[in-house]
């Protein structure tokens, strides 16, 4: 490269590399960052490769396995951020000009909210049947790390971290009950205490899940220690383990919305519960949001209120 030659970068450079370059910068290695793209870890060898010989400096530096960005790396990676943030506007800026005829949705949301986000997304797209969606489901801890990343529009999750500047709008209850099996000795039993549940082995979400936090503290609270006998990974798998019997379980009530009144599941009741949560919709603070995403935003504000728990899940 040289400064007698204009314009070489500008020749040479793909937006493709700065794509490539970018991930494996911002994710530290470059599996995570050809899982990201989609693409081989090869390809993206490759692609930094030539994006180097073309800067005509080394990118990285490696230290054992790590990866750290050189000088012209970081330098190079601050262009990369100018650069997006100049699509990203020009990108709204099109979408403003198209209106909602058409557009893409990024939605993430945390495992729970599953039971309800498809619901509210098939009626946001009857009103705009021209925009896409791209629905990103996935634990608490991984929903923080997109946030920290900005790899989606909007987010749905429970109580919203206390380190993230964020700005985080309730907008759905999220109570969270005691199951159990539809014949176990206390179901039907009024105002059961929580230190009678000691007695029942529990079913848990694993290490890290918002859910699992609130009812550790619970317990916490009153000197108490759940007894548990299983963590699992998912919602689904542990109200199946519950109607096998295997224990009980604290869960969102929107997990029962598709049970039914005469399900194998049973609200207890309990002292203390339901546990008032809610869910948040939120974005990074200072984030300008697309038209799509400003317009998701006031619909589900607008809808809230048509996706309330149904009265016979009620305790």
């Amino acid at each position: 490269m040289s400064s007698d030659n204009p314009g070489f970068l500008a020749r040479r450079l793909s937006l493709r590399q700065l794509q490539v370059f970018e991930a494996v910068a911002r994710l530290g290695g470059y599996t995570r960052a050809a899982e990201s793209l989609h693409l081989t870890q090869p390809t993206v060898s490759m692609q930094l490769k030539k994006l180097s010989n073309t800067v005509g400096l080394p990118l990285f530096d490696q230290v054992g396995k790590k990866l750290y960005l050189s000088d012209a790396g970081r330098t190079l990676y601050q262009t990369c951020v100018e650069v997006s943030d100049s699509l990203e506007r020009l990108e709204m800026q099109i979408s403003d000009m198209k209106g909602l005829k058409q557009g893409r949705l990024r939605l993430a949301v945390v495992t729970t909210i599953e039971y309800f986000a498809p619901r509210v997304l098939g009626k946001f797209c009857e009103h705009y049947p021209g925009v896409d969606v791209e629905l990103k489901v996935t634990n608490r801890k991984r929903l923080l790390e997109r946030i920290s990343q900005n790899q989606d529009d909007l987010y749905i999750l429970g109580q919203p971290p206390d380190d993230v500047e964020l700005d985080a709008r309730p907008f759905l209850p999220n109570p969270l009950v005691v199951l159990a099996p539809r014949g176990h000795s206390l179901v039907g039993q009024p105002r059961i205490p929580l230190k009678r549940l000691l007695e029942e082995p529990f079913i848990l979400r694993e290490p890290g899940s918002g859910t699992r936090k609130t009812v550790e503290k619970l317990f916490a609270d009153h000197g108490l220690q759940a007894r548990v006998r299983l963590e699992l990974g998912s919602n689904e798998a542990i109200k199946q383990a519950v109607a096998g019997g295997l224990g009980l379980a604290v869960l969102s009530q929107h997990t029962l919305s598709l049970e039914g009144g005469a399900g194998p599941l049973a609200v207890l009741d309990v002292e203390g519960f339901p546990l008032e949560r809610q869910w948040y919709l939120v974005y990074p603070k200072g984030k300008r949001l697309s038209i799509v995403a400003q317009a998701f935003y006031d619909f589900l504000m607008t809808e809230r209120e048509n996706y309330n728990i149904p009265d016979y899940l009620r305790v």
